[in-house]
């Protein structure tokens, strides 16, 4: 049942999924404790906002951004790629995706949780391969509409784990391009900490040791969400300081400056990382 009205989701305009993206949004807000709360504590722990009207503003803007962002993954992950190719309305910054090709160069492509991240993969994919880490979902039916969703045209998924990261270092070393979410927390061990809007937050360092293998070219990429549903517009420019953990985070915080109101303020950013899933059962097996 929810499969066939997601597939009638996608067959909608942009501007009315975003209409529903919005109600959901603040369904969740006022139904969800947890989903308000992180986005208030957020905003109010790294002191992005001068004053609380600003704060209070912010707040209800990201509530309908992170709406929409929920009701569009559905749609993007079910259309066609020629249908998907007319919300795209342009790309700032392609050369440097053909300087690094015309150097023979991997390229890392990090996109954070900022804006519209689904579409890109979606939109280069139609033009050269690229290998995504992903985390799969707890639910089993959404994990499953999740990976039918991504795998199109020249998209290939790689699991967060070690047979991900050989995957992702494979498609480096034959020049192909790998798409990674920077601002995932990695599970204990896989990480380091690092500062990010002036608050610990524990970070992925492993941007650093595919550059340092592959010698790869490390791009920023967000999908701009524009107003009233009239589609998305493609950002990419370099990475402008070093690939470590730092950073990535102080890059990422320029970006997330730019369009506030589209990050992905609920989620748990400064949480404690825990030990990968394998790890804690095979731990909780010792303890028996």
């Amino acid at each position: 049942m929810l499969s066939i009205l997601f597939k009638l989701l996608s067959f909608l305009p942009l501007p009315v999924i975003h209409g529903i993206g919005v109600l959901v949004g603040w369904v969740s807000y006022w139904s969800d404790e947890k989903f308000s709360r992180r986005i208030r504590n957020n905003l109010h722990n790294i002191k992005f906002c001068p004053d609380l009207k600003a704060h209070a503003r912010l707040v209800r803007l990201n509530v309908s951004e992170t709406g929409k962002g929920m009701v569009e993954t559905f749609a993007i992950w079910l259309k066609s790629d020629a249908s998907l190719l007319k919300w795209m309305k342009r790309c700032e910054g392609w050369q440097y995706v053909e300087q690094a090709i015309a150097e023979k160069k991997g390229i890392i492509f990090l996109t954070p949780h900022l804006g519209c991240y689904e579409i890109i993969s979606r939109y280069y994919a139609t033009k050269h391969p690229i290998t995504i880490l992903y985390s799969p979902a707890r639910e089993s039916w959404l994990n499953e509409m999740m990976k039918q969703g991504r795998q199109h045209g020249g998209t290939t998924l790689a699991p967060a784990n070690l047979s991900g990261v050989r995957c992702l270092l494979k498609a480096l070393k034959r020049g192909e391009t790998v798409g990674i979410l920077p601002d995932q927390v990695p599970d204990l061990g896989d990480g380091v900490w690092a500062t990010y809007f002036d608050q610990p937050a524990y970070s992925m360092n492993l941007v650093s040791k595919l550059v340092e293998a592959t010698n790869a070219t490390v791009l920023l990429a967000y999908g701009e969400r524009l107003t009233w549903g009239q589609g998305y517009v493609f950002h990419i420019e370099p990475l402008n300081t070093d690939s470590s953990a730092q950073g990535i985070n102080d890059a990422i915080e320029q970006l997330v400056r730019k369009k506030p109101e589209q990050y992905l303020w609920s989620y748990r950013r400064f949480k404690k990382p825990q030990l990968a899933r394998e790890k804690r059962i095979k731990a909780q097996a010792d303890e028996a």
